[in-house]
């Protein structure tokens, strides 16, 4: 296959990410810098900027259920990294973020096509999170929430916010600000205790245990990649 799908579907690179890299001839094949319209081999050694991109023969795609403490980066200089936590035996990324204070649901794969249109369907898909905050949750909260808030220099969209018990609320998004519902709940005087994402689209966190991960089902992934298109 040609040396751009090949990264694409091993590494965590979009199309324009890997021509530009291909440009500064930071990618080689074999120790010999590369070109666009190169084909690689399953025996071939590709690296960028001298690290191994492996070939893994087929598409990854993980669900983790993170814990609190371990930072969703495929950086693995970042203490507490996520690649390490995980310890796949094949290179695999995480799809987004989750912050390192918050636990739930993270997609992880070795798939970039499906990862850039995850993300750039960010704003239009469904993320679904359960909070606990500090202080009795009020009808105010609730309805003020649900409005939009004023964050980041712009008004967070509308969205479904219902109340589950006297200090835990589900909230389910189409964006993905920095640190969203934690700015929306510090609007209103609220802190929150605990942040956990158990929805990302069709995949849901339900059974699986804390601190573990699983590999999605192919319908799943076929759900999945239906949305997407």
């Amino acid at each position: 296959m040609r040396i751009n799908q090949y990264i694409s579907l091993n590494a965590h690179y979009s199309r324009k990410e890997i021509d530009r890299l291909i440009k500064l001839e930071k990618i080689t094949i074999n120790h010999q810098v590369c070109h666009h319209s190169d084909l690689v081999d399953p025996s071939d050694l590709v690296q960028i900027n001298g690290n191994t991109i492996e070939n893994t023969g087929q598409p990854i795609y993980i669900m983790v259920n993170k814990p609190v403490g371990i930072t969703c980066t495929a950086l693995k200089t970042v203490d507490s990294n996520l690649i390490d936590y995980i310890n796949h035996p094949h290179y695999i990324f995480p799809v987004g973020r989750l912050d390192k204070a918050s636990d739930g649901m993270i997609i992880m794969t070795n798939d970039g096509g499906i990862s850039n249109k995850i993300l750039r369907a960010e704003e239009h898909h469904e993320k679904e999170y359960i909070v606990t905050v500090d202080k009795s949750i009020t009808k105010t909260f609730i309805e003020g929430m649900s409005a939009g808030v004023e964050i980041l220099a712009t008004k967070t969209n509308p969205c479904h916010v219902e109340q589950i018990s006297e200090y835990v609320f589900r909230i389910i998004l189409t964006q993905g600000l920095n640190k969203q519902i934690r700015r929306m709940c510090k609007v209103f005087g609220y802190r929150v205790e605990r942040l956990q994402r158990v929805r990302i689209m069709n995949l849901v966190l339900d059974g699986l245990e804390y601190g573990h991960w699983r590999d999605l089902t192919a319908g799943e992934v076929q759900d999945l990649k239906g949305l997407l298109n």
